[in-house]
């Protein structure tokens, strides 16, 4: 498998997703998105002026069923075919072409919402008590009514959608199609250096001059771009704050948690308690990694670093393989038929290669199976990665099995608690299955360092800084670059304290990550594993009812609010008792390394 600087055409191709599994042929693209707009235009025909009783609103709604699906395998395969290779530039096109085609859509057919919101409720009560099928997505529209513009209106939002997606994409073309990272320099020898390897290599590498000088010189990269992408975010934002106050909500926090059915207290608690009482504990751990690796001084460039960096294991995607079986076997057969699919049916694109976006996702089309993208480096604890996006892709391939296309999204607090679950159903299994010290702390320190630093650090401390930017454009105000890394350098230094230098270039991590363009996701990160530890506790202590219980509230797809979604699981969201019974997991795997150590 390939670790360098490769041409995605030069790629082990047995190591990237087989997007035919959606189209097999370009033909049979292009005859989908001709299908897709004729069928918009039918429904426009038969149904505009008309959607004022039961019967119809529902044969109307059918057919929109049959729409979204093909709209979301056009929508997914050509996002996925630039993913992997941000410089192909057929792909950019046939991905722009489908975007405006799809939005053109969007707009023809935003007469159905508005003409339905307009009804009276009793009428719209009627047709949702006539369909079960229909229910989710006119239950959606009469707790919509009260934020629902003039349908003239609604329909330009629609036509414009494409446009307001710019922000996103222009993030993306400029972090990975035109930075080019090029090499760094230690004591005479080059280093490659990329998105990728930055954070999926340089940033865990042992040697303090080479770690550091890579991320010197990834953040010199990055201060370079820094006005073009402040700029992106800027507009996104206030493209948001816009929608808020055409909406009628009282703020942008309003108006982004709207569609995640959670209201602001929620929110706010899952950030001020992990500031508050989190940070002492993260304090702690990082005083520890100054002491292993006798670091004078301990930066935000070290905290990457391992417990034990010579234990760590380099393996194979097919030795992974067997680790995740082993992990997720307990979910039961039809889960692990799942896996091993992902597996043998190319779900999982594995391999780097100059274009390719960063990190790891899944993404999980309705009528089609789930995708995978990561950046294989050989790593043990990328295992957790690859168990964290199948979380994912086993929610969605069991939701998508139970629930039709209107039922099937849950709400984005939720996303993160199936992906995280899957994460301590790894360290179960490895805990288990070895009485070798030093492998339970390599497996307790990979907790906390991929699991929880991940998402209850990084995530959350994106989280922190987010808020600080809503407020400020709630107030009216704008935000520029210099603002932007003062407002995130005051967050590091917050949660660090002193026991962690912030060092220059560290106020630039607000350039890293996509989650800025998808409304209020990062604090949702601790959200999701907060559920899933307190479940994972139940399944450590109640066996199969527990799992019983998980694969139940996973089938759900969108049939719940977030509330109902964790008492589902045996977790009441509804006090801050979960998030601090995390808090203190957390605090007490610390303590168990430290003895260890």
């Amino acid at each position: 498998m390939c670790k360098g600087f490769l041409e995605r055409k030069d790629v082990d191709e047995r190591y990237t997703w087989d997007l035919s599994a959606i189209f097999k042929t370009e033909e049979e693209f292009e005859q989908r998105l001709d299908e897709l707009i004729k069928l918009s235009y039918e429904i426009e025909k038969e149904f505009k002026g008309k959607l004022n009783n039961p019967k119809t609103i529902n044969a109307c709604l059918d057919k929109l069923r049959d729409l979204y699906e093909i709209r979301g395998l056009l929508s997914t395969f050509s996002y996925l075919s630039v993913a992997v290779d941000q410089k192909n530039t057929e792909n950019q096109t046939r991905q722009m072409k489908t975007s405006t085609i799809l939005s053109e859509a969007r707009s023809r057919l935003s007469f159905v919402e508005s003409e339905i919101i307009q009804l009276d409720e009793e009428v719209i009560q009627r047709t949702l008590d006539e369909s079960e099928e229909n229910k989710n997505y006119l239950k959606e529209i009469i707790r919509s009514k009260p934020h629902t513009l003039h349908p003239e209106v609604e329909k330009t939002l629609s036509a414009l959608s494409n446009v307001l997606e710019a922000p996103y994409q222009i993030y993306n073309r400029a972090k990975l199609a035109d930075m080019d990272f090029g090499t760094f320099s230690v004591d005479g020898r080059e280093y490659p250096l990329s998105f990728v390897l930055f954070e999926g290599k340089w940033e865990y590498e042992n040697d303090t001059e080479i770690r550091r000088g890579a991320a010197e010189a990834f953040s010199n990269k990055l201060k370079e771009y820094q006005h073009t992408i402040a700029a992106a975010y800027q507009t996104q934002v206030q493209k948001e704050k816009t929608i808020a106050n055409l909406r009628g909500f009282n703020s942008v926090f309003d108006s982004l948690l709207f569609s995640q059915k959670v209201d602001r207290e929620l929110y706010d608690r899952q950030i001020d308690l992990i500031m508050g009482h989190l940070a002492p504990y993260m304090r702690k751990y990082a005083k520890l990694i100054q002491k292993i690796h006798g670091l004078e001084e301990m930066t935000f460039m070290d905290l990457k670093l391992a417990i034990d960096p010579d234990f760590e294991p380099e393996l194979s995607v097919e030795e992974a393989r067997s680790y995740i079986e082993g992990a997720l076997s307990v979910l039961g057969d039809d889960y692990l038929e799942m896996v091993n699919r992902a597996f043998d049916e190319r779900w999982i694109d594995f391999v780097q290669n100059k274009g390719k976006s960063t990190g790891a996702f899944c993404s999980s089309p309705y009528g089609s199976h789930p995708f995978i993208l990561i950046s294989w480096t050989g790593r043990m604890r990328e295992v957790f990665v690859l168990a964290h996006e199948l979380g994912h892709a086993g929610h969605f391939y069991l939701a998508h099995k139970n629930q039709n296309i209107f039922n099937s999204r849950p709400s984005q607090y939720c996303i993160e608690s199936p992906s995280t679950m899957n994460e301590m159903l790894m360290a179960n299994y490895l805990m288990k299955n070895t009485e070798d010290k030093r492998m339970k702390r390599w497996v307790l320190s990979s907790i906390i360092s991929r699991t929880y630093y991940h998402n209850f650090v990084t995530h959350l401390l994106e989280a922190a800084f987010q808020r600080q930017v809503y407020r400020i454009v709630d107030d009216g105000g704008s935000v520029n670059a210099a603002l932007l890394s003062k407002l995130k350098r005051e967050v590091l230094e917050e949660f660090w304290g002193d026991a962690v230098v912030i060092n220059e270039g560290a106020e630039l991590t607000w350039m890293r990550q996509p989650h800025y363009y998808m409304g209020l996701y990062p604090y949702t990160y601790s959200a999701g594993l907060t559920i899933a530890t307190e479940a994972n506790n139940r399944i450590l202590k109640e066996g199969q009812e527990a799992i019983d219980d998980w694969i139940t509230v996973l089938k759900s797809g969108g049939i719940y609010t977030p509330v109902e979604f964790a008492k589902k699981a045996g977790v009441d969201i509804t006090t801050e008792q979960p998030l601090l019974n995390t808090i203190e997991h957390i605090g007490s795997i610390i303590d168990e390394i430290i003895e260890l150590t």
